[in-house]
């Protein structure tokens, strides 16, 4: 049952168009009464126009924004006078209905209008909302929908078909309530929910009672969901095991036409689902409504697999066949539904059902995979309803590619801002909470990037990560202590990234230290920690990034941050720079390898980066001004005084070549070292 959370108190506190937002954000809030981005909230009132006259206006929910975080520049307010009229016309196209209501809106700095506004501004209502509520489409999606209607609100319904939103099925609702005086709510086949009031509460209120009107009359029809319990699920350690391993494989396949990122929901719903006996029968059946549609095609796909923690190679390989089949069929169905001028989406697909594991969720972000999986989710619920009243019935082939390949749908599209050169792609950065990783992760980020910052300092990680997903949204960065000296650690990183995107297409291999001391003074100790972190370190992340590039088959780079040290053999660091040569030609050797995978792999030399490092911030500078025969504080001026350029080093200009070593500017460069030190003549490469 969903709760009633009107606040009188708090409602109260607000006036005009700050009502009808706090109705809007509370029918929000609960994805069982409004699906994500779905459903529109109205209210009538009277405005003064640009002219100083009272006019009747409708504020009405404008396209693109999401109830449950919509605020009042999200609402678009259109003069009613000019839309009466509309309701004597039989009939209106699409494009015709959307110019006209521009000429309507009270301001041209609106949002524009839903495609559902004359459902709004048919009903003689002051305040209306349209939901798609569980338990309302469990109703909705059964064959016998109509005749339980009866038995749980008696007359107190209209039931419309399932048509299309838009003029027509606008003007069948207003009719339809017309015709019942009894009217208190409107029930849209395969769609959703409809309820008004004369107040805002009134309206609320009724959006509550009536599903909570059906969800007990569900509940009492309840059996055994499903069909009951047809296979085991795994453990939790298993599952997490199995999805560190095929998720790059999955991300691989969904990702031949545009990239993708992952995202996993293993809930106890989804695994009552997944593992029933009829899983796979209704899952093939259809969207339960079009808001479902949208973001999660018309069908799942669903994978036969008998659960099994060690068959990882059977499960890649269902999923591959699954995954070419999905592909296949979609093309097929394109094909048949198509129209002059229309043109494919990425026929992938969005939602995968695997027994004994859950779901997975593909997307261009991973907050569209996660709005695909949370669709799902509630799809799943609805079919629960359904089947214990009836059969599940969809939209067909025909009414889904209509809502899928609707040209208002694509307008939405259309608005959507150009996608960035790292738009799709996750970055793994090493050193992730220092001066360059830190810079590097951000840049990353800003230019469209998933990242995971992987650090031994687990908070400073974390900062990063948290000011990285308040500026650009939740889940854009991801913190993972890491010590690269420690293969199991690191391996359990590179598997917590594959879980949490899928995969990945960069790996910054930067995180380091540095040690100074005269060659006969240097020690077995100091030795061996500056190979084990920069290079049997560096060795140890790129081999796993390695392989799971290989596991996506979809190429990858790789940078590693070498050091002028690399081709320098600078005074006093024997150990430092001996290991700074190594990796830069550790990374030639990979890059040698890697160019049958599309593997790209680069290096970066920067010398004295001296802001926001913490190897700066150690021993190492007083070892290095001692080295030099200065002062500590003399090193940046004395650093900056031997570069040809005269300048200084900073975070950002490693971080600028990185990226561009990352990016399609580069695709074709691998091998390559780029120096990044303001000109350090003993240090041109040769």
């Amino acid at each position: 049952m969903v709760k009633n959370l009107w606040n009188q108190q708090e409602a109260e506190q607000k006036e005009g168009l700050d009502e009808l937002v706090y109705r809007s954000n509370l029918i929000g809030s609960d994805r069982a009464v409004c699906n994500w981005g779905g459903g529109n909230t109205s209210m009538k009132t009277t405005e003064i126009d640009f002219r100083g006259r009272e006019v009747e206006v409708m504020w009405v929910k404008g396209s693109g924004s999401d109830l449950a975080t919509m605020g009042a520049q999200n609402f678009t307010g259109l003069r009613l006078d000019d839309i009466h009229p509309l309701f004597e016309k039989d009939e209106m196209p699409d494009a015709e209905m959307v110019a006209y209501l521009e000429n309507c809106m009270l301001s041209q700095k609106h949002p524009r209008a839903s495609i559902e506004t004359l459902l709004h501004a048919f009903l003689p209502f002051k305040h209306v909302d349209h939901t798609h509520p569980d338990a309302i489409i469990s109703l909705c999606c059964a064959d016998n929908g109509q005749e339980i209607a009866k038995e749980i609100y008696g007359d107190r319904f209209v039931w419309v078909p399932y048509i299309r939103p838009g003029f027509t099925l606008s003007k069948m609702i207003a009719e339809g309530v017309k015709n019942n005086p009894n009217a208190e709510l409107v029930l849209m086949e395969k769609h959703g929910l409809v309820v008004w009031g004369d107040t805002a509460k009134e309206s609320y209120d009724r959006t509550i009672s009536a599903i909570n009107e059906a969800e007990a009359y569900i509940q009492s029809k309840q059996d055994t969901p499903f069909g009951g319990e047809k296979v085991r699920s795994l453990t939790d350690a298993e599952r997490k095991d199995l999805l560190s391993a095929v998720m790059p494989v999955i991300r691989g396949q969904v990702s031949q036409q545009e990239k993708a990122l992952l995202t996993y929901d293993d809930g106890e719903n989804i695994l009552e689902f997944v593992n029933s006996h009829d899983a796979k029968e209704l899952s093939q059946v259809g969207a339960a409504c079009p808001d479902h549609l949208v973001h999660t095609k018309r069908v799942p796909l669903f994978i036969s697999w008998e659960p099994d923690a060690n068959d990882i190679d059977g499960l890649a390989e269902k999923l591959m066949e699954g995954i070419t089949s999905y592909i296949e069929e979609y093309q097929a169905y394109f094909e048949t539904n198509q129209s002059e001028g229309d043109i494919m989406f990425d026929p992938s697909p969005r939602v995968i059902l695997i027994p004994g594991i859950g779901m997975v969720n593909t997307g261009k972000s991973l907050a569209n995979a996660k709005v695909s999986g949370a669709l799902y989710t509630r799809a799943i619920s609805v079919m629960k309803g359904t089947t214990a009243l009836g059969q599940f019935v969809s939209l067909n082939e025909e009414e889904s590619f209509g809502i899928e390949y609707w040209p208002l749908e694509l307008y939405k599209l259309s608005l959507a801002p150009a996608e960035a050169e790292f738009s799709r792609k996750v970055a793994f950065v090493t050193g992730g909470a220092g001066g360059i990783g830190s810079e590097t992760c951000r840049q990353y980020v800003s230019q469209g990037a998933h990242v995971v910052i992987a650090d031994l300092n687990l908070e400073g990680a974390q900062k990063v990560a948290s000011e990285i997903n308040e500026e650009y949204g939740e889940g854009r960065a991801l913190a993972i202590q890491m010590d690269v000296t420690d293969e199991a650690a690191i391996v359990s990183a590179f598997a917590e990234a594959a879980r949490t995107y899928g995969g990945l297409d960069m790996l910054v291999n930067n995180a380091g230290l540095a040690t100074s001391s005269p060659f006969d003074e240097t020690s077995l100790k100091e030795w061996n920690l500056n190979m084990n972190v920069l290079g049997t370190g560096y060795f140890l992340v790129s081999r796993e990034a390695f392989k799971l590039m290989k596991k996506q088959s979809i190429g990858g780079s790789m940078v590693f941050i070498g050091s002028k040290n690399s081709v320098y053999a600078g005074k006093n660091v024997s150990a430092y720079s001996s290991v700074k040569a190594l990796e830069a030609h550790l990374a030639r050797t990979i890059a040698a390898e890697g160019g049958d995978f599309g593997i790209r792999v680069n290096t970066v030399l920067p010398d004295a980066v001296l802001q926001g490092s913490a190897i700066w911030g150690s021993a190492w500078r007083e070892e290095r001004a001692a080295a030099y025969g200065i002062k500590p504080e003399e090193l940046e001026n004395h650093y900056k005084k031997r570069t040809t350029l005269g300048v200084m080093i900073l975070p950002k200009d490693i971080a600028d070549a990185i990226l561009f070593l990352s990016s399609s500017k580069s695709e074709k460069t691998t091998g390559c070292m780029i120096t990044v030190d303001g000109g350090v003549p003993a240090a041109f490469t040769r």
